[in-house]
């Protein structure tokens, strides 16, 4: 894995997981202060259950959080605590700052044997003659070259990975820039309370999570610097342009210290496919946007759990070519829709078209009465995180999702992603996703069906019979939680088993 970012990380604790011997380099020699993202969707945390690390990353993060819209010269508290959502454990938003994120993870890598080698950068990739690749790294002790089955690029959107492979690089910039900065304020702010601020020329945010001091200042505003690179830090903000985008905004703080400020150009762009032979593209290196809708880190952790155990297994695989390249017939349909999403949230946030000021400027104040209103009903918070969550994305065209749905009735489909319910089993109530909450491939057996072959070795097929479930028939969940086959535990089962690299033999029944 080349970039020790969340998607990185991810990526090797997953491949880790299902048996993959693991190699992460990263080229900064110390870990990335402060954090550009904030925010662990649902399904994010559901991909991460099974890799032993959720709870850690909740004893760090707020999931009860609470904001203040301030909307013109109106000011409507929101409580964003648990929402209305029965299908996942984890119905609340989730702040957490990208660097607990790492924290974690990278702790987690480090306790099965891997340790991220920081200070070592890519510096070229080779053809390994016709398997794998030749890979050209230099670091604190020198240069190396060595060969990898597989090499994953999570290094980022300039990502020396997709480069070497010469995968193009699809989309455009964006006009307006983003201005962050921790600061110490003086004033009436509340505190524990995220200040949103809708403005004719933007959208300001500020809350408490800053890292080099008390509170993080978020603001879109129009670009200052046409000659800044996308995606990367640039030079401080002056402490009076600070000041002036609270006092334009309306907020009653003063500025007592600076811990930290920079401006970033972003982009939306996508690869033009995440795979070229051994080589592989995730997170931002395969996809680019605004950090609008907090897509960004939880996409590349969502690639990640889709493509780590598809690495480990593929060298069992029955059509391991088909299995490889799923990933990117699963994922970039994805990206598709997230970058639409984010670029059309980004628009309405920051945007300086005379229609998007004016909602922003005049239109949003006059709707503040109804927003307590409408968050009081429930579900349209519930629908805006079911959304961003992207709980509703399937693979149901994907060469590996196979429905044999004649010995099946109800329950979802294959291709999408297990919902959370109580099911029965083992003569006692439990919930699916603590079922499935370890890795490998579960095969859920609902009705009077015989018990399938299972797998000699790793990976483990994890059989369980449920006396009560929503659908009759079988349904396998693959390592990142949607469902692989739906069917019946016969011939069709067995072939689809050695297909995603699990070959059966002997029979066993949990």
């Amino acid at each position: 894995m080349v970039g020790a970012g969340p998607t990185g990380l991810a990526l090797a604790l997953q491949a880790q997981a299902h048996g993959a011997h693991v190699r992460v380099v990263e080229r900064r020699p110390s870990v990335f202060r402060p954090s550009r993202a904030l925010i662990v969707h649902p399904r994010t945390l559901e991909v991460l259950r099974p890799l032993g690390v959720v709870d850690d990353l909740l004893a760090r993060a707020d999931t009860a959080p609470a904001a203040q819209l301030h909307l013109g010269r109106r000011v409507v508290p929101v409580r964003l605590g648990r929402i209305d959502l029965p299908d996942t454990a984890y119905p609340h938003l989730t702040l957490l700052r990208q660097a607990d994120v790492e924290a974690v993870l990278d702790r987690a890598l480090g306790e099965r044997g891997v340790q991220v080698q920081r200070g070592t950068e890519l510096i070229g990739i080779s053809d390994g003659g016709g398997v794998g690749a030749h890979v050209m790294l230099h670091g604190p002790d020198g240069s190396e070259r060595g060969w990898y089955r597989w090499v994953a690029g999570c290094d980022g959107a300039d990502s020396t990975v997709r480069r070497v492979a010469g995968i193009g690089w699809y989309g455009a910039g964006y006009h307006p820039e983003i201005v962050l900065a921790d600061l110490e304020l003086d004033g009436d702010l509340a505190p524990g309370v995220a200040h949103v601020v809708a403005g004719r020329r933007g959208l300001l945010f500020v809350f408490a999570l800053g890292e080099c001091a008390t509170w993080r200042l978020l603001a879109t505003r129009p670009c200052t610097d046409p000659a800044l690179a996308f995606g990367q830090p640039g030079p401080p903000v002056d402490r009076s342009e600070l000041q002036h985008l609270l006092d334009e905004a309306g907020l009653p703080a003063r500025i007592r210290g600076v811990g930290w400020s920079s401006r970033v150009r972003v982009q939306h762009r996508l690869a033009a496919t995440y795979r070229r032979g051994p080589l592989f593209l995730a997170g931002d290196a395969a996809h680019t946007h605004s950090p609008a809708a907090a897509q960004g880190m939880n996409t590349g952790i969502q690639d990640a759990a889709n493509l780590g155990w598809k690495l480990a297994l593929a060298a069992a695989s029955t059509t391991p070519e088909e299995l490889l390249d799923s990933y990117d017939r699963e994922r970039r349909p994805v990206a598709r829709h997230v970058l639409a999403l984010t670029h059309l949230v980004f628009w309405a946030e920051a945007s300086a078209n005379p229609l998007a000021s004016f909602v922003r400027g005049t239109l949003a104040p006059l709707a503040a009465p109804a927003v307590p209103v409408a968050l009081r009903r429930r579900w349209p918070l519930t629908e805006i995180v079911r959304l961003l969550a992207r709980f509703g994305e399937n693979y149901r065209r994907s060469p590996i999702s196979v429905e044999a749905a004649a010995a099946h009735t109800g329950g979802p489909r294959s291709g999408d992603r297990l919902p959370d319910a109580t099911v029965t089993a083992g003569g006692r109530d439990v919930r699916l996703h603590e079922l499935i909450a370890r890795p490998g491939l579960h095969v859920l057996l609902s009705g009077d069906l015989p018990v399938p072959d299972a797998p000699v070795a790793a990976p483990p097929v994890h059989v369980h019979r449920l006396t009560r479930a929503p659908w009759t028939g079988a349904l396998v969940v693959r390592p990142d939680g949607h469902i692989g086959y739906r069917g019946a535990p016969d011939i069709a089962l067995r072939r689809w088993l050695g297909r995603v690299g699990a070959p059966v033999a002997s029979t066993s029944e949990e």
